[in-house]
């Protein structure tokens, strides 16, 4: 037998290259002159970093840890029968701390989950509210699995109803190995592929480019007129967009580099669900004429986050110095809407307070929020910005909170009238140092601004932004006071504790499949975690799977095979098998007795 590890290839480390390795094989190629070679291990090193992100990269700390989960035994009698099938569980208050109602307001949570006890966070995590005794299921989202350890991490949505300056107990469930992935009914419909995508919400329709994923244009749903909120034009060169930010021009002036010049997103990652979706893009920003010019001098990480039940998204972004350099300016916040939607212009100052007409020239340092409005159909856009820091704090980059507007904006090859408003950050050949981090939260309102109280409402909105809901274990257990039964109970069919049988059997068979192109390895679907849900109907059985990648597209070469061993189980008529790209695999899906095949030690 040959023991010689370069010839079998035992561990994880034999079957792979680390960074290191390649940064050294980069090194001799471009030595070499073998400029064909270094393209080719670039690639291959950021599959490597994209790979050690999935498994190692930290997840912060838990909102809801994994030390707090209890048995649902500890539960009312009424409401352990209301979630039979789940046993464990773990209760949330949620605080109003602003005397403002909240109503449909998204809570966003990451929670840890032990991976002896949960197959899936994204089939088996639910949320229950607890109304007059009764526990009521709330629609969820999960998204962001990743193991560590003994731990899942997930974040987990949903939307909270809690009155001024009350509380309110929600449960949530985990633990059932029967669960199904839920199918909830959404206000939100996400079309498109890639960061192409188009989010109908009931409150408007965005559309975002395929090019580069940037806002392209809003269409408000309330308004009757079809009014489409776009730039139109030839921008640049570059596919014209409402959001132009992010950029900088290089010291002299002698460039801009942009996102909006991305042929392509260099990186993106994309959440889609029935509350909220995510579209997540960054690297460094283009040279017009790229890639004649390649400076990685400031790192960009954006994100538009749309949810379900609210009129405004949300903006997060990152732009983080990755070397000492001078930037001309750069700005972080410019939106240019094409044509006369709006005639009138509002602005926030540091306090909060929203004022109608243009910036006073002594406060466009000191401005907090934006937008504008037209006087008669009321419609309006309005930008409230929620945080904007540099990290850490420097005198020698100061930081502008400057806002700059106009209701009358033309421009060569734009439309003749345009209302336009940009935040310059950094400006006057601002010297950046080395990880100094620009960080930034913006809110994007898009609703009718009311001929009374406008002002207020979105003063108001604001405040609720800056003080969400509080989230806390509760105090006692008072809130089990009278628990009663509930008609509907948690799980569907097929997701019973009595369901868990024939389920295990389905998933027992899958094992049986292999995924043969791993030789040697006893490899199979279950292990490799492709499997995403098994649904049974009677004898009908439906399978979600996916493939490891989009490399490897015929999916049947491995659902052919899955179908026919599990129409050979005896209670079982049909099998139906889907295949999904969403969510994409990662290394995280791989099971204890995968990761071991794999080569991979905790």
């Amino acid at each position: 037998m040959n023991n010689d590890p370069q010839k079998t290839e035992p561990n994880y480390a034999d079957r792979t290259d680390n960074v290191d390795t390649k940064i050294e094989i980069l090194r001799r190629a471009l030595q070499a002159g073998d400029h064909v070679l270094a393209l080719g291990i670039a690639d291959s090193i950021k599959d490597t970093v994209a790979n050690e992100r999935m498994l190692h990269a930290d997840t912060g700390p838990a909102d809801l840890p994994a030390s707090a989960w209890r048995s649902t035994e500890e539960l009312p009698e009424a409401w352990y029968r209301w979630a039979d099938g789940w046993s464990l569980c773990q209760s949330l208050q949620l605080t109003e701390p602003i005397g403002q109602a909240r109503s449909a307001e998204p809570v966003d949570l990451l929670v840890a989950l032990p991976t002896d006890q949960v197959q899936s966070p994204g089939r088996e995590l639910r949320v229950a509210q607890i109304e007059d005794g009764q526990l009521c299921e709330i629609r969820s989202q999960v998204y962001g699995e990743v193991r560590r350890g003994p731990h899942w991490y997930a974040h987990l949505v949903f939307e909270a109803n809690v009155n001024a300056n009350d509380t309110t107990v929600i449960l949530i469930f985990c633990n059932n190995p029967a669960a199904e992935l839920p199918d909830y009914p959404s206000r939100m419909q996400v079309r498109g592929e890639g960061v192409g995508l188009e989010i109908e919400t009931p409150d408007y329709v965005a559309t975002l480019s395929p090019q580069m994923g940037q806002l392209e244009s809003l269409t408000p749903k309330w308004h009757t007129g079809g009014l489409q909120l776009a730039t139109h034009g030839n921008g640049h060169g570059e596919p014209p967009n409402l959001d132009w930010a992010h950029d900088y021009t290089t010291a002299g002036p002698f460039q801009k580099m942009r996102m909006t010049n991305w042929a392509e997103c260099p990186n993106y990652e994309i959440v889609r669900g029935p509350l909220c979706t995510i579209v997540r893009r960054f690297g460094f920003p283009h040279s017009p004429a790229h890639p004649l010019f390649t400076p990685s001098r400031l790192f960009m990480d954006l994100s538009y986050t749309f949810y379900a039940g609210v009129p405004y998204f949300l903006k997060h972004g990152r732009m983080q110095a990755t070397r000492d350099f001078c930037a001309w300016v750069a700005r972080d916040d410019e939106w240019y809407f094409g044509g006369r939607p709006f005639n009138e212009s509002l602005w926030m100052d540091e306090a909060g307070r929203v004022h109608e007409g243009p910036v006073p020239t002594e406060q466009t340092d000191h401005v907090w929020g934006v937008g504008f409005f037209h006087h008669q159909s009321r419609d309006s856009i309005f930008a409230l910005y929620l945080d904007h820091r540099l990290d850490p704090e420097t005198a020698d980059t100061p930081l502008y909170h400057h806002l700059d507007t106009t209701l009358d904006h033309s421009k060569p090859g734009q439309p003749p009238h345009a209302s336009v408003w940009c935040r310059p950050m950094f400006r006057d050949n601002a010297r950046l140092q080395t990880d100094t981090t620009l960080r930034l939260r913006n809110a994007y309102l898009l609703a009718p601004y009311a001929e009374q109280d406008g002002a207020a409402g979105l003063e108001e909105l604001r405040e609720r932004l800056l003080s969400p809901l509080i989230a806390t274990a509760p105090s006692s257990t008072a809130y089990f006071s009278g628990a009663t039964n509930v008609t509907q109970p948690l799980a569907r069919i097929g997701e019973r504790s009595a369901d868990w049988p024939r389920k295990r059997a389905l998933w027992q068979a899958m094992r049986d499949v292999p995924e043969d192109q791993f030789h040697g390895g006893n490899a199979n679907l279950v292990d490799m975690g492709y499997i995403y849900d098994v649904r049974t109907r009677g004898n009908d059985v439906r399978v979600l799977m996916t493939m490891p990648h989009k490399g490897r597209p015929k999916f049947n070469f491995l659902a052919n095979p899955l179908r026919a061993r599990l129409e050979q189980l005896a209670d079982v008529s049909s099998v139906v098998v889907e295949l999904t790209w969403q969510p994409a695999w990662s290394p995280n899906r791989l099971t204890d007795a995968g990761r071991q095949m794999m080569g991979l030690d905790d």
